[in-house]
């Protein structure tokens, strides 16, 4: 896979040197990567007028910047997306933001910062969509719905990945 350059904001630049140092600290990409996403976006939207709105903004950088640490220290991208997707929805909850509208602009800017970095297009929007789904459901099953309902109204191809039924 060509690694291309990622352009980060400065929100993306701390969440990728976090990641990076999390990974390496932790040595299990997984958990590290869920554990610093939802502890960054939480972190960052504390205080914000409009929560939501805060966090809807941060979360795809928040996620743009794990992929590139990924990407950088040869660490799975996908998995890595799958994971930062998952940390962004469980952080925006524990803000109360608007989980649908979180869960639309993680997934969106997790598939742009993997299709930048050269991640195939199918796989990097089934590793999305499922990372929300899963950290939606571990909320709850009204969360689940509405990122469900989310996704598959903003999100295209959603509805082909999410197998469980509509509510």
């Amino acid at each position: 896979m060509d690694m291309a350059e990622l352009t980060l904001s400065a929100l993306g630049r701390s969440a990728k040197e976090v990641t990076i140092a999390a990974i390496q600290g932790v040595g299990e990409t997984a958990g590290a990567v869920v554990k610093t996403t939802m502890d960054l976006l939480a972190t960052t939207v504390k205080g914000a007028g409009d929560v939501t709105e805060a966090t809807t903004e941060s979360a795809s950088k928040v996620v743009r910047g794990a992929l590139g640490a990924a990407s950088e220290i040869g660490e799975d991208v996908l998995e890595t997306l799958h994971s930062a997707v998952k940390g962004t929805i469980k952080g925006a909850a524990d803000v109360g933001a608007d989980l649908g509208k979180v869960s639309v602009s993680a997934v969106e800017g997790g598939l742009k910062a993997a299709g930048d970095i050269g991640a195939d297009a199918s796989s990097a929007l089934s590793h999305a969509v499922t990372g929300a789904i899963e950290a939606a459901d571990e909320i709850g099953s009204e969360a689940g719905k509405t990122v469900r309902d989310a996704l598959v109204g903003s999100v295209k191809g959603a509805k082909d990945v999410i197998t469980e039924p509509f509510k």
